[in-house]
């Protein structure tokens, strides 16, 4: 287990259950949790299928782990896969308060299955330790409320009647489009998530000077959006080049040199876009021109 840390945040470069074993407990006041959905993703060199059996086990270790250190008023943000969701679940119900099944949706620009309905969303569940007292922050992560602001709707429930607010809470149905190469803030993963997402997170259930954590920090992003919201960190990662990028992120010190940490913008596939197609396309023909 090697340890990199400042003042305020602290990265774990180890396996999560050691890790998180030397957590104080009660201590972290939000987690976010995206671990591995066991479908086999390659996270730079460590494949991800293990028996279903096995990887549930696992899960029901480290959540009841997360558990453990949650804080009395804490809140517990947890992703996985639609075919693992159900399971972990049931496990959570018993543990936690459940307050909102959230469905990430995103579009995808390429075929999904030709068999049957590809998968366009992933689930998270939104949980906490008390019911009765809890973060949940309202007024920072309003959106617009397109049906009464764009139409101008009057609520006559009202004395004297009033026009519908132009803002509200989201529901539970998020619309955040995934993480592109092409995006800056593209990092080489499998199944980075965006910082938008992490943003409402973070905003909604955290106050400024609060402990955040994840325990699949992967590139960080969620340590990443909470250094710069004022939060503090603690990121769990066993994987040496996710650290690494988590370093660069987050801004922790560390023994690396500056070129280990650089940003590479390597592509996840070798297959090009249509945009950089037409590109090597207009090039060929403005060379052969020359010729």
């Amino acid at each position: 287990m090697r340890k990199f840390e400042d003042q305020d945040h602290t990265i774990l470069h180890g396996d999560v259950l050691e890790a998180l074993a030397g957590v104080e407990t009660d201590s972290v006041d939000l987690i976010f949790a995206d671990p591995p959905y066991n479908i086999g993703k390659d996270f730079n060199g460590l494949r991800d299928l293990r028996d279903e059996g096995e990887y549930l086990d696992w899960c029901r270790e480290w959540i009841d782990e997360c558990v453990r250190v949650l804080s009395p008023t804490g809140t517990f943000y947890l992703m996985s896969s639609t075919q693992m969701m159900p399971h972990l679940d049931l496990h959570c119900r018993e543990r936690l308060e459940v307050l909102s099944r959230i469905v990430w949706t995103y579009d995808s620009s390429g075929v999904q299955a030709r068999k049957y309905f590809g998968s366009m969303w992933e689930p998270i569940l939104h949980m906490v330790a008390d019911p009765r007292s809890y973060v949940f922050n309202a007024d920072d992560i309003k959106v617009e409320a397109k049906t009464g602001a764009k139409r101008n709707l009057i609520d006559y429930r009202k004395d004297p009647p009033q026009p519908y607010s132009n803002e509200k809470v989201p529901g539970n149905v998020w619309d955040f489009a995934r993480v592109r190469w092409r995006m800056d803030e593209y990092e080489d993963h499998p199944s980075q998530k965006p910082e938008a997402l992490l943003e409402r997170v973070v905003k909604a259930s955290s106050k400024p000077g609060d402990l955040v954590m994840d325990p699949f920090a992967g590139t960080f992003t969620t340590c990443a959006v909470a250094a710069r919201l004022g939060r503090r960190t603690l990121g769990i990662e066993v994987n040496e080049g996710y650290v690494k990028v988590g370093l660069r992120r987050v801004g922790v010190p560390s023994d690396y040199p500056p070129e280990e940490l650089a940003k590479v913008k390597a592509r996840k596939t070798k297959n090009r876009s249509k945009r950089d197609r037409g590109e090597a396309a207009d090039a060929d023909v403005g060379q052969a021109t020359l010729l």
